[in-house]
This record gives C-alpha cells, sequence and structure tokens, in this order.
C-alpha cells in the first residue's frame, strides 16, 4: 500500500562519496568536488542603524510577519513503508533474480556481486529499501566469469515507461517505470546525480559499458533511473 509518509531520507551524498562501484575487470572511482559555498559575511549594523522604530498604530498581522505562512509546503509524492527487498524483474527485457544485501567494505568501495553464470543482482543497503523515499540502488553485472551475459547485459535495450518490479519482504511489490539511461565515463561519476536524494521513490540500476578490447576494461558505468508507480 502507498502512504504519503515521509518515509526516511538516508543521507546518500556522504555514503555514496566514498563507494567505489569496483566489478572483477570493471573498476572505477567515484569522485566528488567536495568544495563548500563560501561563507557569507554579515556587517555589523551601525548604531542608527540599531535604534528603536517608532510604533505603527496597527499592528502587522501573522501572514505580515512571517511571509512563508503564504506558501504552504508542496505535498511529496505518495512512497512505501520500508521494506528489504528479496527480488527484482523486468519483463521486457527479460531480467530478473534475487536480491542480495551488500554494503561497503572496510576500504569505502562498495560490496558487489558474484560474477559466475546466473549471479544475482545486488540491492546497496545503505540506500534506501525500494518503494522508500529516495533513490534505492541495484547493481549487477554486464557479462559474467569466463564470457556469457550477466544479470544486467541488456539494460541498453530499456525504454521509458519500461516496468521493473522488485519484490519486498513484506509481500508487497513496488513497481517502477524507467525514465532515462546514462552512460558516465568513471572518472567523471555524478555522484550526486545518481545518489542524491529525490523527493519521490525512485531507484537506479547500475553495470558496467564501455568496453575496451584493448585493456579488457570496462571504462564506463551505465545508469537506469525509474520512479515508482504504484
Amino acid at each position: 500500500m502507498i502512504s504519503s509518509i515521509t518515509g526516511r531520507r538516508r543521507s546518500l551524498a556522504a555514503s555514496a562519496a566514498a563507494a567505489v562501484f569496483i566489478l572483477s575487470g570493471c573498476g572505477s572511482t567515484v569522485a566528488e568536488d567536495g568544495s563548500q559555498p563560501p561563507a557569507t559575511t554579515t556587517t555589523a549594523p551601525s548604531a542608527s542603524a540599531t535604534a528603536s522604530p517608532a510604533p505603527s498604530s496597527t499592528a502587522a498581522s501573522p501572514a505580515a510577519t512571517d511571509p512563508a505562512s503564504a506558501f504552504p509546503k508542496p505535498e511529496l509524492p505518495p512512497v512505501l513503508e520500508a521494506s528489504a527487498p528479496v527480488s527484482f524483474s523486468i519483463p521486457a527485457i527479460s531480467a530478473g533474480s534475487d536480491l542480495l544485501s551488500l554494503g561497503l567494505r572496510e576500504n569505502g568501495s562498495l560490496e558487489v556481486p558474484p560474477e559466475g553464470p546466473g549471479a544475482p543482482a545486488s540491492w546497496y543497503n545503505q540506500s534506501p529499501t525500494p518503494g522508500e523515499r529516495g533513490p534505492a540502488v541495484l547493481l549487477g553485472h554486464v557479462n559474467a566469469t569466463g564470457g556469457g551475459p550477466g544479470v544486467f547485459a541488456d539494460l541498453r535495450a530499456l525504454k521509458e515507461g519500461d516496468l521493473i518490479e522488485v519484490q519486498r519482504e513484506d509481500g508487497s511489490t513496488a513497481t517502477f517505470a524507467v525514465t532515462k539511461g546514462e552512460q558516465y565515463p568513471k572518472d567523471e561519476f555524478p555522484t550526486q546525480r545518481v545518489y542524491g536524494n529525490t523527493e519521490g521513490a525512485e531507484i537506479r540500476l547500475i553495470t558496467c559499458d564501455g568496453y575496451d578490447p584493448a585493456t579488457g576494461e570496462f571504462d564506463d558505468n551505465y545508469v537506469v533511473y525509474a520512479e515508482l508507480v504504484t
């Protein structure tokens, strides 16, 4: 059941900045600027500026003293209660698997699923559960050890509107509709765009891309973006 509760908004920027998406033969460095906006300074008021104003004969109304009260906050999109994912399916490309729950290694790199034939995808458990507010993150290989397709081999074939269904521990299914897919060089990975908080419940599917036959390495990542529809 979808509710309009705010849900958890984990601070993904901090954890994602440390996360490095490393697959065998598929290393990456997720870089963030980390710079802060310049501090603002305030000039101390002069004596004349601090003098008490002349009393007004008309009391200010609450709306006049609190301009923000005239602009109510917009309602956030409805989301699901937290529940860990157990499996996923993408009917348009006949993809799916159980989902491992993986986090970060001691060195700050992402734990990733095994690479053998039929290896499952994983849910990055420092991201929201699929259906919660924010971007849930699923990781999967594009190919398998020794050749053959990985669970995310056909992500590029997804089109806007294709559905991603995630089965959850509470028995519910979170269904997402694809909005876009984008390829990024690993040394220019847009951490905030991919992992940053969102107003609604979204999901990211991440795999390797940009295979270089000269080095046998993948130079890029491919990211599918999707939004909760039910």
